[in-house]
């Protein structure tokens, strides 16, 4: 086993190492979106009505969200390297599994064991990128992870289209075999071990049954009622979330090492950063799923169009991210992602208050507003919540990174229907209003984190 150093990886090591959770993470957070192109087609084949075929998507997504925490909590246990690797692993057998499906039961039941496998690659990754980069380089590392999720996120569609238009849709899933399995080779050779953990600790199997059942209820309240399901069914389902919130939060309140991180929580720089993320992915949410509907229904833009006018913004977000994580190392974090997130917000307006018949200039320099604000607000805010958090427990602060940026974008796909719901012809205007408006206060909140001094790595 590849011995820590003290701080970070020496150079051809570190390059190797981060590769390695690069591929992981392409891969991973690419599934989440990249079968939403092929859905029509999928429920053709496997004879599924359209509404059915959603699980497909909300399988996959449904299974990282209530199993991330337990999974960075294994990794403080057990050692991240042995996380990550058992989530390629997983992830990858269970890819090949989904290619093979002849069912939308049999696709379902892969979609979630491959959502945990994604699950404990996303669980790990940034409290990797910790112990792989010295502390003073440790912007650029999470720059790099930043750079990567965001892309990854908003590629989804692209890479799908690509794939589909010379291969059958069993590929989208295929295709992730020999990716994982070279990331798994990179990471056997380059990860580094875990540094020592606290004596004592444990997996709490409860505490975990619970974690699932909480955030599990809370994606269904919020998606059934956003789709308009019954009103005493979306009250009974916040009914049983709140009692077993408060039971699983009451518990992980007298755990020594809690699985939900309520001891990081109480450091204010970290509870703000983790406000600030859901808030900006949320904003982020409610702009790429309603986009879409808007450049095609009512400018009447096709497919492709609207994957080209869309691409700008991730581009900006790909130049950005690094520098930003260059920043992080001369200005504090809070300022930063308090300009970023205002550059997002007045992105998000400016979509908003197109002209009737844009070109497509008009379109595209707003799209890079929005694109270089959530990337100059990224690499600072992940450095600020790995960085708060003590060493041994930087598998926690990864799992919270990655449940709050899993939160932020269910409650903004929820948030989208809803305004659909609620204003139908403008439901991208409202979609895009109410976006502005929750980066302009995550900027707020990001501001504040300036009175507050961003913890040393332990």
């Amino acid at each position: 086993m590849t011995a820590t150093p003290a701080d970070g990886l020496p150079v051809p090591q570190r390059y190797g190492a981060i590769l390695a959770i690069a591929l992981g993470i392409i891969v991973s957070v690419l599934d989440g979106a990249i079968a939403n192109v092929a859905l029509p087609t999928i429920a053709r084949d496997l004879n599924a009505s359209p509404a059915s075929s959603i699980w497909i998507v909300n399988a996959y997504q449904l299974a990282i969200t209530i199993s991330l925490l337990s999974l960075s909590s294994l990794g403080d246990i057990l050692g991240y390297r042995r996380v990550y690797q058992a989530g390629l692993l997983v992830f990858s057998i269970t890819s090949v599994l989904c290619a093979l499906a002849d069912s939308l039961t049999t696709l379902t039941i892969a979609r979630v064991l491959q959502g945990f496998g994604a699950a404990a690659i996303m669980s790990v990754n940034t409290a990797l990128v910790r112990i792989i980069y010295p502390q003073r380089y440790l912007g650029r590392g999470m720059g790099i992870n930043a750079l990567i999720v965001a892309v990854s996120s908003a590629a989804g569609p692209t890479v799908a289209s690509a794939i589909l238009s010379f291969a059958d849709w069993p590929w989208l899933f295929a295709i992730n075999l020999p990716i994982g399995l070279v990331a798994l080779a990179l990471g056997m050779k380059f990860l580094p071990a875990n540094p020592s953990r606290r004596t004592g600790q444990r997996f709490d199997l409860l505490s975990g049954v619970l974690n699932a059942l909480t955030f599990g209820l809370l994606i269904t309240a919020l998606s059934g009622f956003a789709q308009g399901q019954s009103l005493l069914l979306t009250l009974g389902e916040l009914l049983a979330l709140l009692i077993v919130g408060v039971v699983f939060v009451r518990r992980q309140l007298n755990q020594p090492f809690p699985l939900l991180p309520v001891d990081l929580l109480r450091i204010p720089i970290f509870s703000l950063s983790i406000g600030t993320s859901i808030c900006s992915f949320s904003a982020q949410m409610l702009a790429f799923v309603s986009l879409p509907f808007f450049l095609q229904t009512v400018l009447g833009r096709s497919e492709v169009e609207t994957g080209l006018l869309l691409t700008p913004w991730p581009l900006a977000t790909m130049v950005m991210a690094p520098i930003a994580g260059r920043l992080v190392e001369r200005y504090h974090a809070g300022l930063l992602g308090g300009i970023g997130l205002l550059v997002f917000a007045c992105g998000l307006y400016a979509l908003a208050l197109l002209p009737s018949h844009p070109s497509d200039v008009d379109i595209i320099w707003r799209m890079i507003l929005c694109g270089a604000g959530f990337g100059l607000f990224q690499s600072p805010n992940n450095h600020t919540i790995i960085s708060a958090a003590p060493r041994e427990r930087s598998g926690g602060a990864s799992g919270m990174l990655g449940t709050a940026r899993l939160l932020g974008q269910t409650t903004g796909a929820a948030l989208v229907a809803l305004m659909f719901n609620l204003f139908s012809q403008s439901g991208t205007h409202a979609s895009l209003l109410l976006g502005g408006t929750l980066a302009a206060g995550g900027a707020v909140v990001s501001f504040l984190r300036m009175t507050q001094q961003s913890a040393p790595a332990a």
